[in-house]
């Protein structure tokens, strides 16, 4: 998955980071539960374009502020720092 946010910009540190949230997301099937859909890297890429701009954590994090919004419990999964 980090390969698909390339296009996002951002450094290896920060997409393997944005991947790994996904994966824990995914893994815990709430995703899944409430928009009914499969959680695939695909889907993360698609959904991360949608976000107005930035890098690959500005549009993960504006994503799940969304599903947040919508659903609630998903604060847990927002990229708050990485390793670079």
């Amino acid at each position: 998955m980090a390969a698909g946010l390339e296009t996002f910009g951002g450094d290896d540190a920060e997409r393997r980071a944005v991947a790994r949230h996904a994966r824990d997301l995914a893994d815990s099937g709430r995703y899944e539960a409430d928009a009914d859909v499969e959680l695939t890297p695909e889907h993360v890429v698609v959904q991360l374009a949608d976000a107005p701009e930035g890098s690959p954590a500005d549009r993960w994090n504006w994503w799940v502020g969304a599903l947040e919004f919508a659903y609630g419990g998903y604060t847990e999964f927002q990229l708050r720092r990485w390793q670079e």
